[in-house]
């Protein structure tokens, strides 16, 4: 299956959307909310299979969802090979493509319009968490995640994900 983790990643906020689509419309988000959303992005990159993060992972992407004033970009085409593999912990890897990226457009107000810098933290973000499960689980490798660490160790990969950009539209 070509699109695995888009699948996966989009069953996961379908599922979320659903629910928040039940929720009373809310407010812009807080200063805590943001601090938060931020600090779960952040402990998600070193420890993304930590199952006491789940409810943290869940509540930090419904917030997502719902907030009218944090906007991410997403673009899976950003992460190249990737989502056309079978990998294990692709729900993983692209809700951190998701989260790492708001957290970037959280810390860096000024650069929320830069979409290739919102993609860039997302797959570094995304890297985070796969360096965290290759220590976690040596064998769990993903060919398209390693040949993007090259590229991230070559000092290619900011070329590399904005040619990938462009196809996001």
């Amino acid at each position: 299956m070509r699109k695995a983790p888009l699948v996966c990643f989009g069953g996961l906020v379908v599922s979320l959307v659903i629910g928040a689509q039940s929720a009373p419309q809310r407010g812009p988000s807080t200063p805590a909310e943001r601090e938060r959303a931020v600090a779960i992005a952040h402990k998600l990159e070193q420890a993304p299979l930590d199952k006491s993060l789940r409810p943290d992972r869940e509540w930090a992407i419904l917030w997502l969802i719902q907030v009218p004033d944090v906007h991410v970009k997403l673009c899976t085409n950003v992460l190249g090979d990737f989502t056309k593999s079978k990998y294990k912990y692709s729900p993983e890897i692209t809700t951190q493509l998701t989260l790492s990226s708001a957290a970037f457009v959280i810390e860096h107000p000024d650069k929320a319009g830069d979409a290739v810098a919102q993609y860039l933290a997302g797959v570094e973000g995304a890297l985070n968490a796969y360096r965290a499960i290759i220590k976690e689980k040596p064998q769990a490798k993903s060919d398209a995640l390693d040949e993007l660490l090259q590229k991230q160790a070559q000092g290619t990969l900011v070329e590399f994900v904005q040619e990938q950009s462009k196809r996001c539209g």
